[in-house]
This record gives C-alpha cells, structure tokens and sequence, in this order.
C-alpha cells in the first residue's frame, strides 16, 4: 500500500509540473490564483501572519522542529522510526532543492504586466512546503499510535496554513505548494514501505501481526478538522452573507485554489497514517 502510494505521488508530482509549465488552462490558473491570494496583502495583519508562519521554515528554526521530532521518536526507543524521520526530511528537502534546478525554466506570466512572472524559474516545487509536509509526516510516523490521528490531523491544518501563507506572501504559485506536499509525501510513503519490509524480515512466525490505524480511527480527526472547517464557514456566511458570496464570486480562482490545498494536504496526511503499522 505505502510503495504503491509512492508511485502514485511520483505520478501525480510529473502531472502537476506538466500542467504548470505546459498546458496552457492550467498555467492560466496558477497565475489566477497566484493573483487572487495576493490581494490578501490589502489586508496587512494577514500578510504579517502568513509570514511570521513561513518564517518558521526557514533553515534554522526548522532544524529545532525536526530535532524535536526525532527526539519523539528516539524517547519511544523506535530507532527505525527515528532514521525514518531524519531520511524523510533530508531526502524530501534535498530532492526538492535539487528538482528545482533540474525543472527552472521560465513561469508562465500572461496575466501579469509585460507578460513576465514576478517568480524566478527555479521555484517549482516549494521549498516551504515540503518543509513543513514532510516534517508533519514525519511526526505522523514518530507519535504513539493513539495519538497519530490527532497528529495527522493538527499537522495537515499546519501544512494547508503554511500552503496558503507561502501564496499570500507572493513567494510561490499553487503549483509550487502542491509539489512540495507530494515531494514530501513520497518520500514519507517510500520510507513507511521501507519500515514494514524490514518489520517483516525481522519478525519470527510466532510475532504477532501489529494492526495498523482503522479507517474509522484515521478518518476521525481529519473529519474532524474538517467539519470544523465547515462550521466556521457557515458561520461567517450566515453573519455576513452578502459579503462573502460577493467576495467568492469575485475570487473563484481562490476559493478554487484554496479548496485544492486543503484537500491534496489532508489527503495525504491521512494516507500516511493509514499506511503505518505501528
């Protein structure tokens, strides 16, 4: 399950670049919700928040996340879960870096004055993003069992704030973030794969088999989360109707935008947990 979950963000990572760089609808999007996410800087407490949020994944505040991290997992005496960790987050951020020196060309900037992107042509996938993804999918693999869900759960709600921030201070296009959650993502299933193979090979015949997180267990925060989500939308609609159906009808880029994060990020929190066996 986690191997083939690899592939398929492996996949997913070559048709996301495609349609960014290549097919002409979907760079038209990219630029609209670029746009859409940077009239946010009207509002300055929202870009003061969106960047104080990036800010702590930048290199040095991120090597004290992801020391804590490890340290979950080295306290809990799992010492595969704790290389599992360090190799998720050095070989997401790595591969990142590197994919975008190999992938830098030119961004698509029709929308934009002189027709040229305001970003540079290596900035595809988001170095941030997969930051904060693969330092929540790791804590995924690192917390006790019982308390993953809940993990996965504050983490994907991170990971989606930290997306949409990285938009709101101009610094990437969606297709960036959505990169960089994939990155990290394939990285975290490849090395959950990895762990189970080697549970195997070490296991006697007589070990019992260790259950990994039910469905209805997994799906219960992030449904959570969710419902929350739901609950404060219909509350801002109800107390301001006019107001936020004038401001979707006006921003349909960003709410489509927004709407994609939120869903590739639980999506992919979710699948790692249920992926896990212990």
């Amino acid at each position: 399950m986690a191997a083939l979950g690899a592939c398929a963000c492996v996949a997913l990572l070559a048709v996301v670049w495609f349609a960014a760089f290549h097919i002409g609808f979907f760079g038209h999007a990219d630029q609209s919700i670029y746009q859409q996410f940077g009239d946010l800087h009207d509002h300055g407490h929202v870009e003061s928040v969106a960047g104080w949020l990036v800010s702590w994944f930048n290199p040095d505040p991120y090597v004290y996340l992801v020391v804590a991290v490890l340290a979950v997992a080295l306290l809990r005496r799992r010492p595969r879960s704790a290389f599992a960790v360090g190799a998720i987050v050095l070989g997401a951020n790595v591969s990142t870096e590197l994919l975008k020196h190999v992938a830098a060309a030119p961004r698509p900037g029709s929308l934009f004055a002189g027709g040229t992107s305001p970003l540079p042509p290596a900035s595809w996938p988001s170095g941030h993003s997969t930051a904060v993804m693969s330092l929540v999918l790791a804590a995924v693999l690192a917390a006790p069992a019982r308390l993953r869900p809940v993990v996965a759960a504050l983490g994907a709600t991170l990971a989606i704030a930290v997306g949409y921030s990285v938009l709101a201070t101009g610094m990437h296009y969606p297709s960036d973030v959505l990169g960089g959650f994939l990155m990290a993502a394939t990285w975290a299933l490849a090395m959950v794969a990895a762990l189970t193979r080697a549970e195997r090979w070490g296991a006697s015949p007589s070990t019992p088999s260790r259950a990994r997180v039910s469905v209805r267990a997994a799906l219960g925060a992030p449904g959570a989360v969710l419902l929350a989500a739901l609950v404060l939308t219909a509350v801002v609609l109800i107390s301001r109707p006019h107001d936020v159906v004038s401001y979707a009808q006006a921003h349909e880029a960003f709410v489509v935008g927004a709407v994609v994060i939120a869903a590739l990020g639980l999506t992919l929190s979710t699948g790692v947990l249920l992926s896990v066996r212990r």
